[in-house]
């Protein structure tokens, strides 16, 4: 199994922003059928080193991880990310 999780820093990290775009991210569960489990969780400590949203998701194999990737709700996700991020960083790993 793979485990993904993507950290995101918001360009704009007030509340109303991240509960939105935690939303955006929540949104594609049970849309995805290469989707396991997803998580979204909201940073809670807000210290100057925090990023504002963790995405941590599970998939079966590499093949539904790249599956997931091209998925046309997942694209969508991309597109609103790509406007809202100022930063991510993720790690991909075997269970």
């Amino acid at each position: 199994m793979i485990k993904h999780i993507v950290l995101f820093k918001l360009k704009d990290s007030s509340p109303e922003s991240i509960e939105r775009t935690a939303g955006v991210l929540r949104n594609m569960e049970g849309k995805i059928e290469q989707l396991r489990s997803i998580e979204v969780g909201v940073d809670v400590v807000k210290s100057p080193r925090s990023y504002d949203i963790a995405l941590v998701t599970t998939f079966d194999s590499l093949v539904d991880l790249q599956g997931y990737q091209v998925h046309p709700v997942h694209q969508k996700v991309i597109e609103h990310m790509a406007e809202a991020r100022e930063s991510q960083v993720a790690v991909d790993f075997e269970f």
